[in-house]
């Protein structure tokens, strides 16, 4: 069942209508998941939340970002695996259909966004357009 769209902030989970009627997802595996409860656990301002977002930068000209932040009026908030987070409005029209994972290996690069819709990507899957 597909919630509907509320006026104010609406909490969600997972997948989502848009005010714009367009369908987004936005989901954390397992180990993202796990990684964001631990972080989360060691905030001492409880009011905080995991704010995803998109902004000019990299070498694809968009750049992802996550910081813990209050939410406002003005973003969406979400829930996903048990994490609750917010994106604002611009945001979210960039990421419609991401996958949060994160790698923790030798090798790993922590935090990694896999967008299916992206037209390019860079090497360190940092950036987009």
């Amino acid at each position: 069942m597909i919630p509907a769209a509320r006026q104010t902030a609406p909490v969600l989970t997972g997948l989502f209508l848009c005010p714009r009627l367009l369908f987004y997802m936005i989901h954390f595996t397992e180990k993202a998941a796990k990684q964001l409860q631990g972080m989360y656990a060691q905030l001492e301002d409880k009011e905080l939340q995991l704010r995803l977002f998109v902004e000019k930068g990299g070498c694809s000209g968009l750049e992802y970002g996550m910081s813990f932040d209050v939410p406002t009026a003005e973003d969406t908030q979400l829930d996903d695996s048990g994490i609750k987070f917010v994106v604002d409005t611009k945001s979210l029209e960039k990421i419609p259909n991401i996958t949060i994972d994160y790698d923790d290996s030798l090798n790993g690069k922590g935090f990694q966004v896999i967008n299916p819709d992206a037209n390019n990507t860079c090497g360190c899957g940092k950036s987009f357009n």
